[in-house]
């Protein structure tokens, strides 16, 4: 079976089991959440803030379509919905505008059809990496992602936020990042790369947090910001504008820089819907995994280790 069709597969499963395998945990209800009198959460209630004013992003976060929702349609309740409750009504999709930034997808970073500006060398790897049914990507191998597949996960993610460090907790891969928020500028002594980089946010007013990433590990193994493998490399400075316009929403628009991959840069747009009265799930890739002993192993594991 393709690299594709596994991952499509394993969507699938996980999205069809989210509510049974929310039955398992207890049902918990999150505090602080603005509820209709029968205990529904208002999406459209005013944005939380912290004490000094600026938003608050705390709150566990997930694709909208994805059991972020009542029914699973991205509308706030957890993956614990009782059985037989009834699924929210989708909303209608309104017509799609020429003129806003491209939205983001997990298969491809600025969405189906889109022409991204690759260096010639990148048009061929990102050619390379779809023949070979993106067999690569370091989900295939427990490996981190990449901020852009995380941002794209079906599985949620945690915010946690203080005032001088913000955590976002990945479910899938069980990954960490760390967003520094104390006024501390970039590295600039040459050190070894990170695979989620080096995160530094500043508040734009009270309504914007600005997120700049530098310091990437760019080389085969970690540069894909999409499932199909558009790469990225070393040079790549990332810059996210995190809004939440309300209780139930939170928009990302990310900027990608990479002179070495991208002849200029783009910004793509994330979406996500908080996700309440449910919890993340501890999901460790290494366990019992069987899939990589019937693919071929990557060029990277065949050379000699490195430390950078």
């Amino acid at each position: 079976m393709t690299r594709w069709l596994s991952a499509v597969c394993v969507i699938a499963v996980c999205v069809a089991l989210a509510p049974s395998l929310g039955a398992q945990w207890p049902s918990y209800p999150t505090p602080g959440v603005p509820r209709t009198p029968d205990g529904k959460p208002i999406l459209d209630a005013p944005t939380p803030r912290t004490p000094d004013g600026k938003v608050d992003f705390s709150g566990i976060w997930q694709l909208p379509g994805f059991g972020g929702g009542g029914g699973g349609a991205g509308a706030g309740a957890g993956r614990g919905r009782a059985a037989g409750a009834p699924a929210a009504a989708p909303a209608p999709t309104p017509a799609p505008d020429p003129n806003a930034i491209p939205r983001s997808q997990f298969f491809e970073v600025a969405g189906r059809g889109a022409n991204l500006p690759l260096q010639p060398w990148a048009a061929e790897l990102k050619k390379k990496r779809m023949a070979d049914n993106s067999k690569d990507n370091p989900d295939v191998w427990c490996l981190p992602i990449g901020l852009m597949q995380y941002h794209n996960h079906p599985q949620p993610r945690q915010i946690v936020q203080t005032k001088n460090l913000m955590l976002i907790t990945y479910e899938s891969n069980y990954g960490l990042r760390y967003i520094y928020m104390d006024g501390r500028p970039a590295p600039n002594n040459d050190p070894t790369p990170w695979w989620f980089g080096y995160s530094r946010g500043w508040w734009e007013g009270n309504d914007t947090l600005v997120v700049e990433t530098t310091n990437f590990r760019g080389d085969e193994r970690a540069g894909w910001l999409d499932v199909n493998g558009s790469p990225y490399t070393d040079a790549l400075k990332m810059t996210e504008r995190f809004r939440r316009p309300n209780f139930g929403t939170m928009e990302i628009d990310v900027t990608i820089d990479d002179p070495k991959a991208y002849t200029k840069p783009f910004t793509v747009r994330v979406n996500h819907r908080i996700m309440v009265d449910s919890e993340m799930f501890e999901f460790i890739c290494n366990e019992n995994e069987r899939s990589s002993h019937h693919i071929e192993p990557p060029e990277w594991t065949k050379k000699p280790a490195t430390t950078k």
